[in-house]
């Protein structure tokens, strides 16, 4: 197994570009999986300047339909020629908007009858592949984050707060899980029990952003440790590996609490490991 970073708000190479935005390529025995394409073609120039070929990837999973994880599928789509898309039935063509810093849209207009024979859409029930299970999220026990608060659709010509109906968990593998979160707008507690709900096997390793942004109209310190020990205590032992959307708070918590179980990311990034 080994994933390799090619979008992310933090780069340590200046070979390589970042942006506000999150993809992630995975092998996987015998697979090639695309978590998310980004804001923009990003991803791909990273891409060739790490030698790896996108053309070969087998499928991509959406996880929700904002702009900085959707964003380059259409350039992703032109050189690739027969990966399988997998997102949200709720994903195409979202009016959504982020109030952070001033109102700007952030959804996506996809041309879903171009390529519709290329796009598996997770519906009311979980969608079960070869060798993946994306789900939209289940449980709804713990918070979401507060960042939230700022996320909007747009409802009959009226922003409403976003439901994110169309944001998606997808596990990996066939025994030990890959669990990939996006951005965890449901909250990251949400996505994982879900997660765990549809397999029998291990959750081994999870990737992705939490949405727990510094500032003090966010999660506390408190909230997050709340997070950090349940994590510490309901899933012992695993890998966890955050960026984009994470708080450098949220990642000195972590990383306090969880120690050699938690990474950072950036872009650029690369991880091996034998599950």
């Amino acid at each position: 197994m080994k994933f390799v970073v090619l979008s992310d708000n933090n780069v340590s190479d200046d070979n390589l570009g970042s942006e506000h935005g999150l993809s992630i390529y995975l092998e996987h025995k015998g697979f090639t999986y695309l978590f998310d394409t980004g804001a923009s073609d990003l991803f791909i120039k990273n891409a060739k300047t790490l030698n790896i070929n996108l053309s070969n990837v087998d499928f991509v999973f959406i996880s929700h339909a904002h702009s900085d994880h959707i964003g380059g599928l259409k350039s992703f789509l032109k050189i690739n020629k027969k990966a399988k898309v997998v997102l949200s039935k709720y994903a195409l063509n979202r009016q959504l908007y982020s109030k952070r810093n001033g109102l700007r849209e952030i959804g996506n207009s996809i041309d879903y009858q171009s390529y519709k024979e290329r796009m598996l859409l997770v519906e009311d029930k979980p969608l079960i592949g070869e060798s993946f299970i994306a789900s939209h999220i289940e449980c709804d026990e713990y918070p979401k984050p507060k960042g939230n608060s700022n996320l909007f659709q747009n409802s009959y010509n009226e922003l409403k707060p976003d439901n994110f109906n169309h944001e998606i968990v997808v596990s990996v593998g066939e025994d030990k899980q890959i669990v990939y979160t996006g951005c965890a707008h449901h909250g990251l507690l949400n996505m994982l029990e879900t997660a765990r709900k549809h397999t029998s096997e291990k959750i081994s390793l999870v990737i992705g952003g939490f949405h727990l942004i510094d500032g003090e109209d966010y999660e506390t310190h408190d909230d997050i440790k709340i997070i950090a020990e349940f994590l510490q205590h309901n899933y012992s032992n695993i890998n966890i590996f955050s960026g984009h959307c994470t708080g450098k708070n949220a990642k000195e918590i972590f990383e306090n609490k969880l120690k050699s179980w938690f990474k950072s990311f950036y872009v650029g990034f690369k991880f091996t490991n034998d599950l």
